[in-house]
């Protein structure tokens, strides 16, 4: 799968990066390693890599300002014990906890819980855009330093 996305240019790198923010087991790094091995423009890999991965963040975090804990199980197979357990570490660290949607296996779930504690969207949006930015900044300048 990762290879026709790879062959869609820099349109499959920026879907491939809304999907990996979403439960869906897609990998952006890989995309994103396909499309520099191939000549892609750096800068502009680097921003539609963001902006996919971006979005993907906020429509979780819309799908948890739904507040249906039935519907996030049963779509997004995510127990509310888990959501519970997130919602209570976010609790008094405010909205800025986004930046750290970036992050495995807790990542996709920070938004939820940020959307179903009803969150300040205009800070959940910039740290989340700024914590998705500088990780995507950083897997480049690594792949760009193995490749030379």
């Amino acid at each position: 799968m990762l290879d026709s996305l790879v062959e869609y240019g820099y349109w499959g790198l920026f879907l491939a990066s809304f999907l990996a923010a979403t439960f869906l087991p897609v990998s952006s790094e890989a995309v994103l390693v396909g499309m520099l091995a191939l000549g892609g423009n750096l800068w502009l890999c680097i921003g539609l890599a963001t902006l996919g991965n971006f979005l993907g963040g906020m429509t979780n975090y819309f799908l948890g300002k739904l507040g249906k804990l039935e519907w996030i199980e049963k779509y997004l197979k995510i127990k509310p014990e888990k959501i519970n357990k997130i919602y209570h570490w976010l609790d008094g660290k405010g909205a800025a906890m986004a930046f750290f949607s970036f992050l495995p296996i807790i990542g996709d779930v920070i938004p939820i819980a940020l959307g179903y504690m009803r969150a300040n969207i205009y800070i959940v949006s910039i740290s989340m855009f700024l914590g998705k930015m500088i990780r995507y900044i950083l897997i480049t300048c690594g792949i760009v330093w193995i490749i030379k």
